[in-house]
This record gives C-alpha cells, sequence and structure tokens, in this order.
C-alpha cells in the first residue's frame, strides 16, 4: 500500500512540472492558469471553474503538442527515457 501511494505522489509530482514548465514557457498557458485560479467564490463559481479547467487544458495540451513538434529530436529522447525508466523500475 505504501508503494502504490508513493507512485501516485511521483506520479503527481511529474505532472505539475510539467505544467510548471509549460507555464513558465508559454504564454498561452499563463493566461489560462491566471484565468482558471481567478474565480469567483459561490455555486455559480464552481461551475465556471469546471468550465475554465476544461479551456485551461486544452491549451495546456495544444502548447505541449507545439513544444514536442518544435522540439522533436528532445521530445523522442524524453519518450524514450521514461520508457526506459519505467522498464528499470518494475524490474
Amino acid at each position: 500500500m505504501r508503494r502504490v501511494i508513493g507512485d501516485a505522489v511521483i506520479s503527481v509530482g511529474t505532472l505539475l512540472v510539467v505544467l510548471f514548465v509549460l507555464v513558465l514557457f508559454d504564454d498561452r498557458v499563463r493566461e489560462e492558469a491566471t484565468r482558471v485560479f481567478h474565480v469567483s467564490s459561490g455555486p455559480s463559481g464552481l461551475a465556471v471553474l469546471g468550465g475554465q479547467t476544461l479551456d485551461a487544458s486544452g491549451v495546456v495540451l495544444s502548447a505541449a503538442r507545439d513544444l514536442s513538434i518544435a522540439h522533436g529530436p528532445l521530445t523522442i529522447f524524453s519518450v524514450a527515457a521514461i520508457v526506459l525508466v519505467i522498464f528499470m523500475l518494475r524490474t
């Protein structure tokens, strides 16, 4: 059970690092992140937050796709490194 929790924490941490890097380097993602975190309170604020989160996730995916296309060799290297680390941790 402890290993499962540790793996989940590592996975969430990795996603947060990727999101932080995208916010750091891409203006579109930065604007969407600030728009998501400046939401009004109350019941209608929760509905607005859900819609903004969907919009922001679309922008994040678009930015990630654009950056991966612009830096193709680095993306291929990163994916290969991730696959090798996963196989290394499994054995």
